[in-house]
Protein backbone atom coordinates (compact mmCIF):
# COMPACT_ATOMS: atom_id res chain seq x y z
CA UNK A 1 0.00 0.00 0.00
CA UNK A 2 1.31 3.61 -0.94
CA UNK A 3 0.76 5.85 2.25
CA UNK A 4 0.37 9.68 2.00
CA UNK A 5 0.89 11.02 5.56
CA UNK A 6 -0.28 14.52 6.67
CA UNK A 7 1.26 15.75 9.91
CA UNK A 8 4.51 15.30 11.57
CA UNK A 9 3.96 16.48 14.48
CA UNK A 10 5.03 14.81 18.53
CA UNK A 11 2.69 11.86 17.43
CA UNK A 12 2.91 12.25 13.37
CA UNK A 13 6.66 11.51 13.10
CA UNK A 14 7.33 8.80 15.11
CA UNK A 15 4.24 7.08 13.58
CA UNK A 16 5.17 7.52 9.94
CA UNK A 17 8.72 6.39 10.72
CA UNK A 18 7.66 3.41 11.68
CA UNK A 19 5.64 2.63 8.51
CA UNK A 20 8.82 3.68 7.07
CA UNK A 21 10.51 0.63 9.10
CA UNK A 22 8.04 -1.43 8.23
CA UNK A 23 8.87 -1.45 4.42
CA UNK A 24 5.80 0.89 3.26
CA UNK A 25 6.24 3.29 0.58
CA UNK A 26 4.95 6.77 1.96
CA UNK A 27 4.97 10.24 0.82
CA UNK A 28 4.43 12.82 3.80
CA UNK A 29 3.54 16.29 3.79
CA UNK A 30 3.65 18.72 6.27
CA UNK A 31 4.28 22.64 7.17
CA UNK A 32 7.90 22.46 8.82
CA UNK A 33 10.68 21.97 5.73
CA UNK A 34 12.94 20.07 8.32
CA UNK A 35 10.83 17.57 9.11
CA UNK A 36 10.09 16.82 5.43
CA UNK A 37 13.83 16.62 5.05
CA UNK A 38 14.13 14.13 8.18
CA UNK A 39 11.92 11.82 6.35
CA UNK A 40 13.52 12.21 3.10
CA UNK A 41 16.40 11.06 4.98
CA UNK A 42 15.01 8.11 6.40
CA UNK A 43 13.12 6.95 2.82
CA UNK A 44 10.18 8.77 2.68
CA UNK A 45 9.33 11.60 0.07
CA UNK A 46 8.44 14.65 0.68
CA UNK A 47 5.51 16.44 -1.18
CA UNK A 48 4.91 20.21 -1.25
CA UNK A 49 1.16 20.06 -1.07
CA UNK A 50 -1.59 17.83 0.24
CA UNK A 51 -2.64 17.60 -2.98
CA UNK A 52 1.05 16.28 -4.45
CA UNK A 53 1.11 13.67 -1.20
CA UNK A 54 -2.26 12.05 -1.94
CA UNK A 55 -2.87 12.02 -5.38
CA UNK A 56 -1.06 8.73 -5.99
CA UNK A 57 -1.86 7.35 -2.66
CA UNK A 58 -3.88 3.82 -1.84
CA UNK A 59 -4.18 5.03 1.87
CA UNK A 60 -4.17 8.82 2.83
CA UNK A 61 -3.24 9.33 6.91
CA UNK A 62 -3.72 12.46 8.37
CA UNK A 63 -2.78 13.05 12.23
CA UNK A 64 -3.59 16.41 13.19
CA UNK A 65 -3.89 19.18 16.40
CA UNK A 66 -7.34 19.69 15.87
CA UNK A 67 -10.81 20.06 14.03
CA UNK A 68 -9.95 23.07 12.36
CA UNK A 69 -6.84 21.47 10.91
CA UNK A 70 -8.20 18.31 9.76
CA UNK A 71 -11.30 19.91 8.11
CA UNK A 72 -8.91 22.32 5.98
CA UNK A 73 -6.68 19.81 4.93
CA UNK A 74 -9.37 17.20 3.97
CA UNK A 75 -11.98 19.59 2.57
CA UNK A 76 -10.40 23.09 1.30
CA UNK A 77 -9.62 23.12 -2.73
CA UNK A 78 -6.09 21.50 -2.27
CA UNK A 79 -7.18 18.86 -0.25
CA UNK A 80 -7.82 15.49 0.18
CA UNK A 81 -10.94 14.99 -1.01
CA UNK A 82 -10.05 17.14 -3.81
CA UNK A 83 -6.81 15.13 -5.00
CA UNK A 84 -7.51 11.80 -3.60
CA UNK A 85 -8.27 8.69 -6.21
CA UNK A 86 -11.93 7.20 -5.85
CA UNK A 87 -11.49 3.44 -3.69
CA UNK A 88 -8.85 5.67 -1.65
CA UNK A 89 -8.91 4.35 2.34
CA UNK A 90 -9.12 7.79 4.44
CA UNK A 91 -8.08 7.58 7.51
CA UNK A 92 -8.27 10.07 10.14
CA UNK A 93 -5.77 9.13 13.24
CA UNK A 94 -6.28 13.26 14.84
CA UNK A 95 -8.64 13.80 17.61
CA UNK A 96 -11.42 15.53 16.72
CA UNK A 97 -15.48 15.49 17.62
CA UNK A 98 -17.38 12.95 16.84
CA UNK A 99 -19.68 15.39 14.69
CA UNK A 100 -16.20 16.34 12.89
CA UNK A 101 -15.97 12.43 11.90
CA UNK A 102 -19.32 12.11 10.53
CA UNK A 103 -18.78 14.93 8.44
CA UNK A 104 -15.51 14.09 6.83
CA UNK A 105 -16.77 10.41 6.16
CA UNK A 106 -20.06 11.78 4.56
CA UNK A 107 -18.17 14.15 2.76
CA UNK A 108 -15.91 11.35 1.15
CA UNK A 109 -18.53 8.95 0.61
CA UNK A 110 -19.63 11.51 -2.27
CA UNK A 111 -16.05 11.67 -3.96
CA UNK A 112 -15.71 7.63 -3.73
CA UNK A 113 -13.48 7.61 -0.57
CA UNK A 114 -13.89 5.07 2.19
CA UNK A 115 -13.03 6.67 5.13
CA UNK A 116 -12.45 5.59 9.25
CA UNK A 117 -11.56 7.67 12.56
CA UNK A 118 -8.68 6.21 14.17
CA UNK A 119 -7.79 8.68 17.10
CA UNK A 120 -4.97 6.87 19.38
CA UNK A 121 -3.89 6.68 22.98
CA UNK A 122 -0.59 6.01 24.39
CA UNK A 123 1.27 9.67 23.95
CA UNK A 124 4.62 10.40 22.41
CA UNK A 125 6.13 6.93 24.17
CA UNK A 126 3.40 4.86 22.86
CA UNK A 127 4.05 6.42 18.53
CA UNK A 128 7.83 5.79 19.09
CA UNK A 129 7.51 1.98 21.02
CA UNK A 130 4.53 1.00 18.05
CA UNK A 131 2.31 0.59 21.19
CA UNK A 132 -0.98 2.94 20.39
CA UNK A 133 -4.11 2.00 20.92
CA UNK A 134 -6.06 3.13 18.00
CA UNK A 135 -10.32 2.94 18.53
CA UNK A 136 -12.01 3.34 15.04
CA UNK A 137 -15.24 4.22 13.63
CA UNK A 138 -16.11 3.19 10.31
CA UNK A 139 -16.94 0.10 8.32
CA UNK A 140 -16.04 -3.42 9.29
CA UNK A 141 -14.49 -3.90 5.92
CA UNK A 142 -11.90 -0.67 5.61
CA UNK A 143 -11.13 -1.42 9.30
CA UNK A 144 -9.77 -4.64 7.95
CA UNK A 145 -8.00 -2.87 5.24
CA UNK A 146 -6.23 -0.92 7.92
CA UNK A 147 -5.74 -3.46 10.01
CA UNK A 148 -2.20 -4.30 8.62
CA UNK A 149 -0.75 -0.36 9.16
CA UNK A 150 -2.51 -0.79 12.66
CA UNK A 151 -0.45 -3.64 13.65
CA UNK A 152 2.34 -1.50 12.87
CA UNK A 153 1.54 1.80 14.78
CA UNK A 154 0.01 -0.17 17.82
CA UNK A 155 -0.53 -2.87 19.93
CA UNK A 156 -4.29 -1.92 20.42
CA UNK A 157 -6.68 -1.88 17.51
CA UNK A 158 -10.54 -2.02 17.40
CA UNK A 159 -13.51 -1.19 16.00
CA UNK A 160 -15.63 0.98 17.97
CA UNK A 161 -18.30 1.41 15.80
CA UNK A 162 -19.78 3.61 13.08
CA UNK A 163 -17.99 6.77 12.19
CA UNK A 164 -17.47 8.76 14.82
CA UNK A 165 -17.59 6.13 17.47
CA UNK A 166 -13.90 5.77 17.87
CA UNK A 167 -13.43 9.71 17.85
CA UNK A 168 -16.05 9.28 21.38
CA UNK A 169 -14.20 6.55 22.90
CA UNK A 170 -11.09 8.50 22.40
CA UNK A 171 -12.88 11.33 24.05
CA UNK A 172 -13.61 9.14 26.88
CA UNK A 173 -9.91 8.41 27.32
CA UNK A 174 -9.43 11.91 27.25
CA UNK A 175 -11.51 12.53 30.38
CA UNK A 176 -10.45 9.03 32.41
CA UNK A 177 -6.29 10.19 31.76
CA UNK A 178 -6.91 13.71 33.02
CA UNK A 179 -8.75 12.86 35.84
CA UNK A 180 -5.89 9.97 36.86
CA UNK A 181 -3.06 12.90 35.99
CA UNK A 182 -5.23 14.97 38.57
CA UNK A 183 -5.63 12.31 40.94
CA UNK A 184 -1.78 11.28 40.66
CA UNK A 185 -0.59 15.00 40.80
CA UNK A 186 -2.43 15.34 44.14
CA UNK A 187 -1.53 12.43 45.73
CA UNK A 188 2.11 13.57 45.12
CA UNK A 189 2.00 16.68 46.42
CA UNK A 190 0.09 14.94 49.71
CA UNK A 191 3.02 12.91 49.92
CA UNK A 192 5.36 14.94 50.02
CA UNK A 193 4.25 17.85 52.35
CA UNK A 194 3.48 14.88 54.37
CA UNK A 195 7.10 13.74 54.71
CA UNK A 196 7.01 10.23 52.53
CA UNK A 197 9.20 9.75 49.88
CA UNK A 198 6.61 9.78 46.65
CA UNK A 199 9.53 7.60 44.55
CA UNK A 200 8.78 4.74 47.56
CA UNK A 201 5.58 5.69 47.58
CA UNK A 202 4.67 5.39 43.40
CA UNK A 203 6.40 2.35 43.33
CA UNK A 204 3.83 0.54 45.70
CA UNK A 205 0.50 2.41 44.69
CA UNK A 206 1.65 1.10 41.35
CA UNK A 207 1.58 -2.39 42.52
CA UNK A 208 -1.92 -2.16 43.51
CA UNK A 209 -5.29 -0.86 42.44
CA UNK A 210 -4.39 2.63 42.02
CA UNK A 211 -1.52 1.56 39.27
CA UNK A 212 -2.36 2.85 36.28
CA UNK A 213 -0.91 3.36 32.79
CA UNK A 214 -0.51 7.06 33.55
CA UNK A 215 1.78 6.30 36.60
CA UNK A 216 3.89 4.28 34.69
CA UNK A 217 4.58 7.22 31.96
CA UNK A 218 4.11 9.60 33.87
CA UNK A 219 6.09 8.97 37.13
CA UNK A 220 9.34 10.51 36.35
CA UNK A 221 7.71 13.64 35.35
CA UNK A 222 5.79 13.84 38.54
CA UNK A 223 9.38 13.06 40.28
CA UNK A 224 11.57 15.09 38.56
CA UNK A 225 9.71 18.08 37.61
CA UNK A 226 10.40 17.53 33.77
CA UNK A 227 7.24 18.57 31.73
CA UNK A 228 8.66 18.24 28.62
CA UNK A 229 5.95 17.74 25.78
CA UNK A 230 4.68 14.13 25.16
CA UNK A 231 1.32 15.56 25.02
CA UNK A 232 0.41 19.46 25.69
CA UNK A 233 -1.62 20.43 27.92
CA UNK A 234 -3.12 22.96 24.96
CA UNK A 235 -4.12 19.96 23.45
CA UNK A 236 -5.90 18.03 26.53
CA UNK A 237 -7.52 21.33 26.80
CA UNK A 238 -9.26 21.15 23.49
CA UNK A 239 -9.76 17.55 23.92
CA UNK A 240 -11.55 18.41 27.24
CA UNK A 241 -14.00 20.53 25.34
CA UNK A 242 -14.67 17.51 22.96
CA UNK A 243 -15.87 15.48 25.87
CA UNK A 244 -17.95 18.29 27.51
CA UNK A 245 -19.39 19.40 24.16
CA UNK A 246 -20.14 15.43 23.16
CA UNK A 247 -21.76 14.81 26.57
CA UNK A 248 -23.76 17.78 26.18
CA UNK A 249 -25.28 16.14 22.92
CA UNK A 250 -25.41 13.24 24.30
CA UNK A 251 -27.24 14.31 27.21
CA UNK A 252 -25.15 13.09 30.01
CA UNK A 253 -24.56 14.60 32.60
CA UNK A 254 -20.35 14.60 33.61
CA UNK A 255 -19.56 16.66 36.83
CA UNK A 256 -16.21 15.18 37.38
CA UNK A 257 -15.11 16.24 33.33
CA UNK A 258 -16.43 19.56 34.43
CA UNK A 259 -14.10 19.62 37.43
CA UNK A 260 -10.68 18.16 35.43
CA UNK A 261 -11.38 20.55 32.28
CA UNK A 262 -11.52 23.17 34.48
CA UNK A 263 -8.22 23.11 36.35
CA UNK A 264 -6.81 21.50 33.03
CA UNK A 265 -7.93 25.12 31.67
CA UNK A 266 -6.33 26.54 35.05
CA UNK A 267 -3.02 25.39 34.39
CA UNK A 268 -3.24 25.95 30.61
CA UNK A 269 -4.15 30.17 31.72
CA UNK A 270 -1.44 30.19 34.00
CA UNK A 271 1.01 30.00 31.03
CA UNK A 272 1.84 25.82 31.35
CA UNK A 273 0.22 25.02 28.07
CA UNK A 274 3.01 24.58 25.67
CA UNK A 275 4.26 21.75 28.64
CA UNK A 276 3.37 17.96 29.10
CA UNK A 277 -0.31 17.49 30.58
CA UNK A 278 1.80 16.04 33.94
CA UNK A 279 2.14 19.67 34.39
CA UNK A 280 -1.26 19.18 36.30
CA UNK A 281 1.36 18.80 38.86
CA UNK A 282 2.03 22.54 39.18
CA UNK A 283 -1.36 23.62 39.48
CA UNK A 284 -1.76 21.45 42.50
CA UNK A 285 1.37 23.08 43.92
CA UNK A 286 0.38 26.58 43.40
CA UNK A 287 -3.42 26.08 45.08
CA UNK A 288 -0.69 24.24 47.76
CA UNK A 289 1.60 27.23 48.25
CA UNK A 290 1.00 28.30 52.05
Amino acid sequence: MRIAWIGLGIMGSPMAHNLLKANYPLTAHTLEQHKLDHLAAHGGTPAPSVGEAVQDADVVITMLPADAEVTAVALGEEGVLEHARPGTLFIDMSTVTPRTAVTLAQAGAERGLRVLDAPVSGGEAGAVEGTLSIMAGGERADFEAARPLFDVLGSTAALCGPHGAGQTVKAANQLIVAATLQACAEAVVFLERSGVDPAVALDVLNGGLAGSAVLDRKKHAFLTRDFTPGFRIDLHHKDMGIVTAAAREAGVALPLCGLVAQLVAAVRAQGDGGLDHSVLLRGVERMSAA
